[in-house]
């Protein structure tokens, strides 16, 4: 056994150098794949020195260990060894950086055997120009004292041309992945300032990231300072997506629902607004994380904070299936995602800020205009209506009790009253004066209701049944108001049984013995509320009639508001819809 020091590469004593030097060298002009690149490289070893096996291994940075990269000559399974720094002849070179020249293997402790007939090798490193060793060339003979010190010295002079080409076409290779990788980013930059919808952007991001990184799994959390919670927003992984809970796309993987941060991994992101990185995921103290996907494959982690200035609004994480040390280039290009992200993130929800805007400013518009024209039709009306309640007066209509013409005259009355009520709240834009409140029986309104409408639903061919409560109920209320709100309601219901049906109200005090409510259900059996307008129906101007002015459920949503209670779409379907109204009972 013996060491070599390294020649340079001007020596020429050796009458193979010439020519061997000057086919590594070649190869750079051959070829721009290293991994081809390495096989020529091993190829012209081989011929040069007739050895009858020959490998080229490098260092992997994740495990530290030696792997084979290109061989001639060796058994099928070479591919299982993976030699540490420091193991065998080749782990000692690596570790040494020094070569050497075993003339008899079997008097070497340290040489690890791949083939039986192997009796002597040589081994020099392969290193960078500043000495820090990549790998080893490793070359075998089957005859003991196979190589001699003149071949090592050429040897070495080889290794040092190798390492310089294989530095060329690896950097070119870099550059290359560079060039791609800040075109994919530029297209990337132009995708997500698109992208509007937010579900819509956490997707795009997690999806390029995955293949950008080349990554097994990719996920997009989002951040509320304010709760100090964490929420998946997006996840891209291998398993099969499937629609989720918020529109988005989700999978088993997937930790759903607002999380606590302080038991997140993303924690330490969100504190240190820097990048955060984990070897194993699946060691032991990660047990408790709650917010890694559920995936046993993952490994590696690698973390990028999303910032909107100082405040970190999410974080971009990324999994290896294997151990894995992230570079810098890979912690750069997760950074630069990240933060595209979110400025795409921050100019949708500047978007919906200006739509919403722009929203509220037609919709004042709207009101605007409709208040005048209301003003407008109010004075019309005031006069006629005087004049017509002057003339109802003078009638003197009274009919014996038990005649239903009777309570015709008074909810005819009542009805004349409540007119010139609104027409006088519309001209003065005043509140209704708390003094028109008084104890109602929920029973008598509804019955006094099905009365003012009976001939509609007649003329629809509805049938009506009301289902009374068990005990007498009373709210204090304005009548004529929760009148107009139940009219609403039951010709809403009317509207979405064209054919004709059934409508059920019911009355009943809230359930529990410290019930302080009274509940009117409203059920039709009609055609449903579209899918689309369900979260919207009490908004204003939102129909889903084209002859339907969109008033009818937000002027509803008002009046019970203003009595301290709530009304809510219970269920609706194809079959049918359920309104829910909730009063509180009058104490006392």
């Amino acid at each position: 056994m013996s060491t070599a020091p390294a020649p340079s590469f001007t020596e020429s004593a050796d009458p193979r150098a010439d020519r061997a030097l000057h086919r590594v060298f070649a190869i750079v002009g051959n070829t721009a794949d290293p991994d081809e690149a390495l096989q020529d490289i091993l190829a012209v070893a081989v011929e040069t020195f007739g050895a009858i096996s020959g490998s080229i291994a490098l260092l992997n940075p994740d495990s530290g260990r030696l792997e084979i990269e290109v061989q001639q000559g060796l058994p099928e399974d070479y591919e299982n060894v993976a030699l540490r720094l420091g193991q065998g002849v080749t782990g000692w070179v690596a570790f040494h950086g020094r070569a050497q020249l075993v003339p008899d293997v079997a008097a070497d402790p340290r040489y690890v055997r791949l083939r039986e007939d192997v009796r002597s090798e040589m081994t020099v490193p392969l290193a960078e120009s500043g000495g820090q060793v990549l790998g080893i060339i490793n070359l075998d003979s089957d005859q003991l004292g196979g190589f001699n010190a003149a071949d090592l010295a050429l040897l070495v002079r080889l290794a040092e041309a190798a390492a310089a080409v294989m530095g060329c076409l690896w950097q070119l290779r870099h550059l290359g992945g560079k060039a791609r990788q800040l075109e994919s980013l530029i297209t990337i930059g132009q995708s997500l300032v698109t992208k509007l919808a937010p579900q819509e952007l956490f997707d795009t991001i997690t999806r390029d990231a995955r293949q950008i990184l080349n990554v097994r799994v990719c996920a997009c959390y989002l951040h509320d300072s304010a709760r100090a919670t964490i929420r998946l927003a997006s996840l891209a992984s291998p398993e099969p997506s499937a629609p989720g809970a918020d529109g988005g796309t989700t999978t088993a993987l997937a930790p759903m629902g607002d999380l606590p941060l302080d038991s997140c991994f993303v924690a330490s992101v969100v504190h240190t607004r820097r990048p955060v990185e984990f070897a194993n995921v699946q060691a032991p103290e990660f047990r408790d994380v709650i917010d890694l996907p559920r995936d046993p494959a993952l490994c590696s982690l690698l973390a990028a904070p999303m910032l909107a200035g100082t405040e970190v609004i999410g974080v971009l994480a990324v999994f290896t299936d294997h151990i894995h040390r992230f570079n810098n280039d890979e912690k750069r290009l997760l950074g630069a995602l990240a933060s595209l992200g979110a400025v795409a993130l921050q100019n949708a929800r500047l978007y919906a800020r200006v739509f919403q805007s722009e929203e509220s400013l037609r919709k004042n518009e709207q009101l605007t205009t409709l208040g005048l024209l209301a003003a407008e039709i109010a004075h019309e009306i005031r006069n006629p209506l005087t004049v017509i309640k002057l003339l109802f007066g003078y009638l003197h209509l009274d009919f014996p009790e038990g005649d239903p013409r009777r309570t015709d005259v008074r909810l005819i009355g009542e009805k004349l009253d409540q007119l010139e009520a609104i027409v006088t709240r519309v001209l003065s834009f005043g509140k209704t004066p708390s003094s028109l409140h008084a104890r109602w029986s929920v029973a008598d309104i509804v019955d006094d209701t099905v009365v003012l409408i009976r001939l509609k639903l007649a003329q629809a061919k509805v049938r009506l049944n009301f289902i009374p409560p068990t005990r007498q109920l009373l709210v204090d209320a304005h009548k004529a108001q929760l009148q107009q709100v139940l009219i609403n309601l039951l010709l809403n219901a009317m509207q979405a049984m064209p054919e004709g049906g059934v409508i059920t109200v019911t009355a009943s005090a809230e359930e529990g013995d410290s019930a302080h409510h009274v509940i009117i259900d409203v059920t039709d059996t009609g055609t449903g509320i579209p899918e689309n307008i369900r979260d919207r129906i009490f908004d204003s101007f939102l129909s889903g009639r084209p002859d339907g002015t969109g008033l009818g459920l937000a002027i509803a949503k008002r009046i019970l508001a203003s009595h301290n209670g709530d009304i809510a779409l219970l269920h609706t379907s194809p079959v049918g819809t359920t309104l829910r109204l909730r009063l509180p009972l009058a104490k006392g």
